[in-house]
């Protein structure tokens, strides 16, 4: 098998040939078809987040066809489409996973993190968290599902009842979850950087209904704010947008510290929340859903050597849409 592999943080990857993995008992191999390149994996390459494994396989929005079955494994068959995400596994017995919390599992495993991801030809997943896609969807399409989609949709439902949402960093998880808050007949709000005329359109095409920068402030107080982009100076911003009682909601698993401000703007039961993870309830509602929704993805396709430009591209801002890797 070949895939690009981040030997030191903060460097580039480098594409490797590695032995043909064998799953284990509840383990099913993987022969990739596509994986989406996630803010999560720019995290992990750049060493925002606590580095775990090394050398390393990243990349969690996985979609391909199993190719080899552990011997425990009675779910999967051979040639069957699946999707894998950020959560690889979980301990299944601590007090957050006896209470159907294992989002918040004390001894997690992570795709792309903990254990090898799918920037490569083949990938090993646990069978139990693995998840059914259609056959005939373009690998494409399903793959940004896989993490900006159950991510997004695990922080839309933070969102509660919310007529009025704004959307802080317009990028992967941010035009998936707008559409599906219009399916939901809400009022979509979208913030872009300040100037970023190629996020604001890409917005107004998928029928926001206000399109603005993050300096800006929306034409009415929101009933709540999904911050998608990891930067701590937007969590005053986005309670100063929402009405009394109204909730911030921080999707990232990374975001710069969060400045100080006056506590007038949090005052009036305002909420900061933020979302850690997914369950695997989150991923069997949302992708039971998504095939109804009638949701447009706009992806950019990138050869599996081209990991680093793919990379670079999300961290520079250029990329509109969500970046997939097709090995």
């Amino acid at each position: 098998m070949k895939a690009m592999r981040l030997e030191a943080v903060r460097s580039p990857l480098v594409m490797r040939e590695l032995p043909d993995p064998d799953p284990g008992p509840n383990e099913v191999r993987i022969r990739v078809e596509a994986c989406g390149v996630c803010r999560t994996d720019l995290h992990v390459v750049d060493g925002d987040l606590a580095a775990r494994q090394s050398p390393l396989t990243p990349g969690h929005e996985i979609v391909g066809f199993v190719d080899r079955v552990g011997g425990q494994v009675s779910t999967l068959a051979l040639g069957q489409r699946v999707g894998v995400g950020w959560l690889g596994s979980t301990c299944r017995h601590c007090s957050y996973c006896r209470a159907g919390q294992e989002n918040l599992c004390d001894l997690p495993g992570f795709t792309g993190y903990t254990r090898d991801g799918g920037f490569a030809t083949h990938a090993i997943a646990d069978a139990r968290y693995t998840y059914h896609l259609p056959e005939h969807a373009d690998a494409a399409d399903l793959a940004p599902l896989m993490c900006a989609g159950l991510i997004g949709w695990r922080s839309l439902r933070f969102a509660g009842k919310a007529e009025s949402i704004g959307f802080y960093g317009f990028g992967a998880a941010a035009h998936i979850i707008l559409q599906v808050a219009r399916w939901q007949q809400r009022k979509t709000f979208a913030f872009t950087r300040p100037g970023d005329k190629a996020a604001q359109s890409l917005a107004r095409d998928l029928g926001a209904d206000w399109v603005g920068g993050s300096d800006e402030s929306p034409p009415e107080p929101l009933d709540a704010a999904i911050i998608y982009a990891p930067v701590g100076e937007l969590v005053p911003v986005a309670l100063r947008a929402v009405r009394k009682g109204g909730r911030v909601i921080c999707a990232g698993i990374h975001m710069s510290d969060l400045p100080s401000f006056p506590y007038a703007d949090l005052w009036g039961e305002r909420r900061i929340v933020s979302v850690a993870n997914l369950t695997r309830e989150d991923a069997h509602e949302f992708l039971g859903l998504a095939p109804g929704i009638g949701l447009r993805l706009r992806t950019k396709n990138y050869a599996l050597s081209d990991a680093n430009q793919a990379l670079a591209d999300l961290r520079s801002g250029v990329l509109q849409g969500a970046a997939v890797l097709r090995p």
